[in-house]
């Protein structure tokens, strides 16, 4: 069998393994807390015990298997690692292909409930599209990982691969999180193929020219402050991924209340609990919480980092209570935006809480597009 062979795949985990993190569950011990310190050490005891007690008593993973498995799902191989994936194409014969990537502590279960606005939207006149949405190298079914060099950029070279193997020359890549720096370089490195890229942020930070400081709007001055906030309370995640992943890992593979509290610190508390709990499910089941970290340091340390401006049509959606891109830094890293619209609520995981308004955007930026 050739290593470019595309599998069909079903999730299929053991009752074993939901035997043992049942029992892990149970028997969980508990870090002691400052009474009434709420966040300000980190992740809420209450909230964990919460989450944890879902996962246990509420939580059904075989529901979950199911509402996979009713997708066609495939596995192919691509420079030596394994690529899961969900490929939905619609009936419509004009649909147009897009491929969309997620990000971390998330996964392909965040993107499920666009699939049907997308590939089968009420109104004719809206587009229509065939959907590849697959696992990041590392994550879920398309880990772990065996080798180094699985970051963004390789990430993107294999994205690009793929969708060659699926018989796609022109197709558009949507991103959240993770995502949104994957899509992007999927488009600089197949400008003649991409039509456009489609993300929720765009992660582009002041350079240390004072220049680029001068003039600056109140509103992106404010979103200045709520990046800094952000770096000094919240971003010692990325920082331990960037340089020690793997001395976390023997925690996070050890405890599932530990990976409940490390990845649910960035699921905002507004998330129905099951979304939140299907997630880190997936990880540990998947045995790829310390592989899905290692993509932060593969980032961190690559010394394969492009130069220049991308050149795809750009389109930006951003949500409330998530990252705020600031246009002035965003067109200096991506030269051909042609699309930047800003919504009321959605927060960081916008195609699971209100995915009719993200695929609205999408649809409405690919049909642009087409229009010319």
């Amino acid at each position: 069998m050739s290593a470019a062979t595309i599998r069909p795949f079903r999730v299929d985990i053991p009752q074993a393994a939901l035997d043992d993190v049942a029992d892990r569950l149970r028997r969980a011990l508990w870090p002691n807390e400052v009474p009434g310190s709420g966040d300000r050490y980190g992740m809420p005891a209450g909230r964990v015990r919460d989450l944890a007690a879902h996962w246990l008593d509420a939580f059904d993973w075989r529901a979950l298997e199911d509402r996979l498995n009713a997708y066609p799902q495939f596995t192919t191989e691509i420079e030596g690692q394994t690529i899961h994936f969900l490929h939905v194409r619609s009936e419509r014969p004009d649909a147009v292909p897009l491929i969309l990537t997620h990000g971390w502590p998330g996964s392909v279960l965040e993107y499920l409930d666009v699939i049907a606005p997308l590939t089968a939207p009420e109104s004719p006149d809206d587009p229509a599209f065939h959907l590849v949405i697959p696992s990041l190298p590392g994550f879920g079914f398309s880990g772990p990982t065996s080798e180094p060099g699985w970051g963004t950029h390789r990430t993107a070279r294999a994205w690009v691969e793929l969708m060659r193997r699926l018989g796609y020359e022109t197709y558009g890549a949507v991103g959240n999180d993770g995502g949104s720096m994957v899509s992007p370089e999927v488009g600089r490195l197949a400008p003649g193929n991409v039509a456009g890229v489609h993300v929720t942020q765009l992660y582009a930070f002041p350079s240390g020219d004072p220049a680029e400081m001068a003039d600056l709007s109140e509103a992106d001055q404010a979103a200045l402050k709520v990046l800094q906030w952000f770096y000094e309370n919240k971003f010692a995640f990325n920082v331990l991924h960037s340089q020690q992943p793997q001395t976390l890992a023997f925690a996070l593979a050890d405890s599932p209340v530990g990976l409940l509290a490390w990845q649910a610190q960035l699921f905002d508390d507004t998330l129905d609990p099951d979304f939140v709990v299907a997630n880190v499910a997936l990880y540990w089941l998947t045995g790829t919480s310390g592989s899905a970290m290692r993509f932060y340091f593969e980032d961190a340390h690559s010394e394969d980092k492009p130069t220049g401006p991308t050149t795809v049509p750009t389109a930006l959606a951003m949500f409330e209570g998530d990252f705020v891109s600031i246009r002035r830094f965003a067109e200096r890293d991506h030269a051909n935006i042609v699309r930047w619209n800003s919504y009321p609520g959605g927060g960081h995981y916008a195609a699971h809480a209100v995915p009719d308004v993200l695929a609205g955007d999408i649809r409405a930026f690919f049909a642009a597009l087409a229009r010319g």
